[in-house]
C-alpha cells in the first residue's frame, strides 16, 4: 500500500476496540452486568440443549430446532462477549487482525444461520398447526436433520466472500480504532484507506436478502397460524395460543428490528456511533430471552427440567451415600 500524506504505508496487524466510549467511567459495573448476562445466557441455553437431548418426550421437530437455536445462541454470544469482557479489565483494548477477521466471519455466519433457523421454526409451527395430519410425514426425523444441516452449512460460503474482501482491504495504521465493542462491518469499513462503496452495497444486498426473505417467511407462517387460531371454537385455546405466539413474536421483532436498523438501513455506515447500542439487543437481549420465551415458559420443558434435576440430585445423594459406606 502506498503512503498517502500522514497515513502509514504499513499493513495493520491489530485493531483497537473502542468499546463503549461514553461509559468508560463505569467499566467495573459494565463488566459485572455483562458477565451476569453471559452466565445466564449460557446457563439457559445449555439447559435447553441438555434437556432436549435427555428427555424422550422432547424428541419432536419443534424441540429439535429449539436445541439448534440454543447452540447458535451459545456460539454467537461466545464469539463476541469473552473478548469484550477481557477488554473491560485491560488497558489495551487490542485485537489481532486475524482474530478480528475471524470474529467478523463467525458473527455474520452464525447470525445468518439464526435468521434461516427462525424462518424454519416458523414453518414448522405452521405445518404443525395448519396441517396436523400431514405434519409427521412432512417433518420426519430425516427431513429435520437435513433442514438443520442447511441452516448451519448453507451460510458458510455466502459469508466467506465478504469476509475475504474485508480481509484484503488496506487499512490505515494510524486510525486502526474500531468504534465498536467487536469487529462489525460498518466500523471496519470506515477504517479502510480506500473507497468501500461497492463493498458496502454488496453487504447491503446480502443482508437484505437474508433478513427480509426470512422475515417474509416468518410473517406468512404466523399469518396463517393466526387465521387458524381465530377459527378455534374454544376461547381458552385461542387465548393460550395467542399468549405463546405473542411472546415469540416479541423476540422476533426485537431481533429483526435491530438487525434491519444495523444492516438494511440505507445509511448504516453513517450511524457508527449509535450501532453499539442497537447491537446490544441482538448480542445480549435476545440470546438471554430466547430460552425463557421459547422453552422455559413451556409446560413440557419445565416438567422435563424438573425430572432431570430430580435425577441429578438423586444420583448425587446416592453417590454420596455409597462413598460414606465405602469409607466405613
Amino acid at each position: 500500500m502506498a503512503s498517502d500524506g500522514n497515513q502509514s504505508s504499513e499493513w495493520v496487524t491489530e485493531f483497537v476496540l473502542e468499546g463503549f466510549p461514553n461509559l468508560n467511567g463505569t467499566r467495573v459495573e459494565l463488566f459485572s452486568v455483562f458477565i451476569l448476562i453471559y452466565f445466564l445466557t449460557l446457563t439457559g441455553n445449555v439447559l435447553i440443549v441438555g434437556v432436549v437431548r435427555a428427555d424422550i418426550r422432547l424428541q419432536t421437530p419443534m424441540y429439535f430446532f429449539l436445541g439448534n437455536l440454543s447452540w447458535l445462541e451459545i456460539l454467537l454470544t461466545s464469539v463476541i462477549i469473552p473478548k469484550m469482557l477481557s477488554n473491560f479489565l485491560s488497558r489495551q483494548h487490542t485485537i489481532s487482525f486475524a482474530a478480528c477477521i475471524a470474529q467478523f466471519y463467525f458473527y455474520f455466519f452464525l447470525g445468518a444461520s439464526e435468521f434461516l433457523l427462525l424462518a424454519v421454526m416458523s414453518v414448522d409451527r405452521y405445518l404443525a398447526i395448519c396441517h396436523p395430519l400431514r405434519y409427521p410425514l412432512l417433518m420426519s426425523g430425516a427431513m429435520c436433520f437435513r433442514v438443520a444441516l442447511v441452516c448451519w452449512v448453507g451460510r458458510f460460503v455466502p459469508v466467506l466472500g465478504p469476509t475475504v474482501a474485508v480481509a484484503l482491504l488496506p487499512f490505515c495504521k494510524q486510525g486502526a480504532v474500531v468504534r465498536h465493542f467487536f469487529c462489525d462491518s460498518g466500523p471496519l469499513l470506515h477504517l479502510a484507506c480506500t473507497n468501500t462503496k461497492k463493498l458496502e452495497e454488496t453487504d447491503f444486498v446480502l443482508a437484505s436478502l437474508v433478513i427480509v426473505s426470512s422475515l417474509m417467511i416468518i410473517a406468512a407462517s404466523y399469518g396463517h397460524i393466526v387465521l387458524v387460531v381465530l377459527r378455534m371454537p374454544s376461547a381458552s385455546g385461542r387465548q393460550k395460543a395467542f399468549s405463546t405466539r405473542t411472546s415469540h413474536l416479541m423476540v422476533v421483532t426485537l431481533f429483526y428490528g435491530s438487525a434491519i436498523f444495523l444492516y438494511v438501513w440505507p445509511s448504516q455506515s453513517g450511524s457508527v456511533d449509535n450501532n453499539w447500542a442497537v447491537t446490544v439487543v441482538t448480542t445480549f437481549v435476545t440470546p438471554l430471552l430466547n430460552p425463557f420465551i421459547y422453552a422455559l415458559r413451556n409446560e413440557q420443558v419445565k416438567e422435563a427440567l424438573k425430572d432431570m434435576f430430580r435425577k441429578v440430585v438423586a444420583d448425587f445423594l446416592l453417590d454420596k451415600h455409597l462413598s460414606k459406606k465405602t469409607v466405613r
